[in-house]
């Protein structure tokens, strides 16, 4: 493997998502994902972690945590959570958190629970190479809700295999934040 630092951005999408009927949503942010995703995304070195949603009060209502625990009284009561905060962003849509994050043509790679029919599609170590042997950038997005719509993750660059349950099973129903740091892991460990 290159030991050349890869180029690897997270986006936690609100929409366009999908609910349990398979209507079109923007769903809410939960604290939980702030603080849970930018933790892992800082263990596995990724450059920036954006939340995404096209409601303003939302964005707000993450520069308000962010704030709490950057300069607020959260970064002396808890440092180390100040500093797994430092590079999460936010963003209106993908389009935007692209242009802030400035990367040189990246690969645009979707998540879902289920293979996406039409897209391309991406395994794990396939993911890897493009990281570290080819050097390509990537943003790879998660959904929320009952995932990404099938449009969207069609207009991605590529769909990420998913998170396989146990046999026989196969039970798919992860949160997202278990999804991010198994994903993180096995793009991104050193394995």
């Amino acid at each position: 493997m290159n030991a050349k630092k890869p180029r690897l951005a997270i986006a936690l999408v609100h929409y366009p998502i999908l609910d349990g009927h398979g209507d079109l949503v923007a769903t809410n942010v939960t604290n939980f994902d702030i603080h849970d995703i930018a933790r892992a995304a800082r263990v596995y070195g990724v450059e920036k972690y954006y939340i995404i949603h096209p409601i303003q009060e939302q964005l707000m209502f993450v520069e308000r945590v962010l704030d709490h625990w950057r300069v607020g009284t959260g970064a002396k009561y808890n440092p180390m959570r100040r500093t797994a905060l430092i590079n999460v962003k936010t963003a209106e849509n993908v389009e935007k958190a692209l242009e802030d994050w400035g990367a040189p043509d990246p690969l645009t790679i979707a998540t879902h629970a289920r293979k996406v029919e039409g897209a391309p599609f991406y395994t794990f170590s396939e993911l890897k190479s493009e990281l570290f042997e080819k050097e390509k950038p990537v943003f790879l997005m998660f959904g929320t809700g009952y995932g990404l719509t099938p449009e969207f993750m069609k207009s991605c660059g590529g769909v990420l295999e998913s998170v396989k349950g146990a046999p026989p099973d196969d039970y798919r129903h992860l949160s997202v934040r278990s999804a991010v740091s198994i994903i993180l892991d096995r793009v991104m460990g050193p394995w």
